[in-house]
């Protein structure tokens, strides 16, 4: 299940970035495209579709983040990659001390 909730929250942040480079530029922006006139999208219903996909797109965006941080503390004990793992001795059977080496 998670696996498919990180490909579809992948999916969406694409879109995202997608819908958000199709919008037009308003601010300087180093003076690259602000002074075109037209363009891909031009118009105000044109604006006002790509602002309200952007909404749905960032709520859907924050929404899977924080499903898939819930789902990933639920999983159990933390598990790291750096720390070894803990050796477990078999229950039920003393620890067996290691007799001395003598020289």
């Amino acid at each position: 299940m998670v696996t498919v909730l990180l490909v579809i929250h992948i999916l969406i942040a694409a879109a995202l970035i997608g819908v958000v480079l199709l919008q037009r530029s308003e601010g300087g922006a180093l003076g690259i495209g602000g002074g075109q006139s037209g363009g891909l999208v031009t118009g105000r219903s044109a604006a006002n579709l790509l602002t309200r996909t952007t909404t749905i797109l960032a709520v859907a965006f924050f929404a899977s983040s924080i499903v898939l941080a819930i789902l990933s503390g639920a999983r159990g004990p933390e598990r790291s990659i750096v720390a070894p793992k803990p050796t477990q001795e078999q229950p039920g059977q003393p620890a067996v001390p290691r007799a001395p080496i003598s020289q």
